[in-house]
């Protein structure tokens, strides 16, 4: 970090020549261009009252209250928001969006497809390792453990430096990381490349974030329910692929498919899908307007040198942004417990599979089938939730100033869809007991589930992106966090819990008990639901960005300065700033600049 006193200088031309005369005070002449402050005790004012909030500190060195009147500079005037908006993801056209929206959903299917493809080559693995059937669990294990803290590391980044580059890099390290698993020539090999390749799995919080730079928070439902599609199918897609591959081909096939699937989508990722953060395409815009007709217009990523942006201090505060979210804002922390101990109680649900339907003799891609009826689950709740949407948006309409129907609308139709959980929970277990009753009925309940965890799912989410907008990356890695976390520290215990219960009925006692918890979740969705308002009043991150969106238009900003971590000269300089000014009102001199008070949230002007 750059000391407080350094200022950054800017060399511009003096545009006053002797045989011009000087105004009298701080104005603007007829055509908008800035005219001189010839006051000098008018100005010695002006810097005492404002030198603090304006850009960085003032170096401290004394002031010569006598000596000439300090030569006019220019400051540098930051694009906003409204300056550029018809340049913005936001303004994209729909086919863009929708096509970049589908390559997400690949890339998304492809990364869930990743942690559930590897368990159909635990067989394999054992017999040529050598090791248990619990140790070669461990690399599912060591893979979703690391996925959860990959999600944290990476989705900061992507606010900082773009979604572009950060996934293109976090897709490159995963299918490098491909290589030394599928040719690993012994058990430990395999070990570190399947942790370097969930710790290099950005996951769902940098896709979910690209939805919040190219909606507004009124419509984005339609787009988060069809990423949280491909994330919950993903992971039905590869016990069902698996089978199939467990049962005719050698297990180190379950790793190449997984490296030819995530070339294919990196590649379509590469050609197909463009940055969408809007920072960064603010930088952009400012660079053409500056080359095109030398308006002294700069983004908001370059006001500060890159050594303060990326010192050592700064590089800290990103990566601990999504970490200090899910401790600190009750909604983060609350939403991804809730979304966190569903799927791991589902997670724990689908180990059981493989000792359910052995006692129908199912074949091996035949257990893997029986996951279809899971997946028709998340299609027959992706469908219901289209009706809701439209629901929510009704309500939004008919109350602007109603915070209620604004945020927790968006959970109202998971009232209704979350007892489906411990209703499937408890109908499966009770229709598992193997012949002669028929395995159809524990396929219909498990549908059931299907339904529930995509409604949490994409409930909890949908509401994270409409609080934290720009910063949802950050937000849901926190769900990402929960969700991947739990999942794979139960990967270990998941089948010794339901082989060691004890009786003949012990399949059943297990998935009972995991009911029974689903029962208390439930009750959690109420109250969630109920007190979402004092959650969010307890938020503060949550509740800045919702000021300085109402100051906005009711649009999303692009940044919150204050809070996120950017360097002290951003924080200076961006503070209270004022969106809603256009650019050509923010063309005054240095001194008049003064004067006024400091811009809202969205532009502001460094020294």
């Amino acid at each position: 970090m750059a000391p407080a006193d350094r200022q950054p200088t800017l060399n511009t031309p003096n545009f006053n020549t002797p045989s011009d005369p000087e105004p009298s005070n701080g104005s603007r002449d007829d055509n908008g261009d800035w005219e001189k402050a010839s006051s000098t005790t008018n100005l010695e004012h002006d810097a005492t009252q404002m030198t603090e909030p304006v850009g960085r500190a003032a170096p401290e060195a004394k002031v010569e209250h006598d000596s000439e009147p300090e030569p006019e500079t220019f400051d540098k005037i930051e694009i906003t928001e409204e300056d550029c908006y018809s340049e913005l993801g936001f303004s994209f056209p729909s086919w863009k969006k929708w096509t970049i929206l589908t390559v997400i959903f690949l890339v998304q299917l492809s990364m869930n497809f990743n942690t559930s493809l590897y368990s159909n080559g635990l067989g394999g693995i054992s017999k040529e390792y050598n090791v248990s059937a619990q140790a070669a669990r461990c690399g599912a294990m060591i893979f979703l453990v690391l996925y959860a803290f990959g999600c944290e590391l990476w989705a900061p980044w992507s606010e900082e430096i773009g979604r572009w580059p950060i996934l293109q890099a976090s897709l490159t390290l995963v299918n490098i990381w491909q290589l030394p698993v599928a040719l690993a020539p012994n058990f430990a090999s395999l070990m570190v490349g399947r942790a370097l390749g969930g710790l290099s799995s950005a996951g769902g919080s940098v896709t979910l974030g690209m939805i919040a730079d190219m909606w507004e928070s009124d419509g984005q439902q339609y787009a988060v329910a069809y990423v949280v599609f491909s994330s919950v199918f993903g992971s039905v897609l590869g016990p069902i692929v698996g089978g199939f591959v467990e049962q005719y081909l050698a297990w180190r096939w379950t790793i190449w498919i997984q490296l030819i699937f995530g070339g294919f989508v990196q590649i379509c990722h590469f050609f197909l899908v463009p940055e969408t953060r809007s920072t960064i395409l603010m930088d952009r815009i400012a660079k053409k307007r500056r080359k095109a007709t030398g308006e002294n217009i700069w983004g908001p990523n370059e006001l500060e040198p890159f050594r303060d942006r990326f010192s050592v201090k700064e590089i800290l505060i990103t990566w601990i942004r999504p970490f200090k979210m899910f401790l600190t804002e009750p909604i983060v922390l609350t939403l991804s417990l809730l979304s966190g101990f569903s799927d791991a109680l589902i997670f724990m649900f689908i180990q059981s599979f493989s000792l359910v339907y052995a006692q129908w003799n199912f074949a091996t891609f035949a257990v893997g089938l029986a996951f279809i009826p899971l997946g028709i689950g998340y299609g027959l709740a992706w469908l219901s939730f289209i009706p809701a949407i439209r629901r929510n948006i009704h309500e939004r309409r008919s109350k602007p100033g109603d915070e209620k129907a604004q945020y927790e609308s968006r959970l109202w139709w998971l009232l209704w869809t979350a007892p489906a959980l411990p209703i499937g929970l408890f109908g499966f277990a009770w229709t598992i007991q193997g012949p002669p009753i028929h395995w159809i009925g524990s396929m219909v309940f498990a549908s059931l589930v299907g339904i529930a965890n995509y409604a949490i799912y994409m409930a909890t989410i949908d509401y994270m992106i409409c609080a934290y907008g720009p910063y949802s990356a950050s937000a849901t890695g926190g769900n990402g966090w929960s969700r991947d976390f739990l999942a794979g520290v139960l990967t270990i215990p998941a089948t010794p819990f339901m082989e060691n219960i004890g009786g003949r009925y012990h399949l059943n006692y297990a998935v009972t008990i995991l009911a029974c918890i689903a029962t208390i979740l439930v009750v959690a969705v109420y109250v969630i639901y109920w007190y979402g308002p004092a959650l969010r009043q307890r938020s503060p991150f949550a509740q800045s960005l919702a000021n300085a969106r109402a100051d906005n238009q009711n649009r999303r900003i692009s940044y919150l300065p204050s809070v996120s971590g950017t360097s002290d000269s951003r924080r200076m300089s961006r503070t209270s700033t004022n969106a809603s000014r256009s650019l050509n009102s923010r063309r005054q001199s240095q001194v008049e600049f003064r004067r006024q008070s400091m811009p809202r949230m969205g532009s502001g002007m460094v020294r």
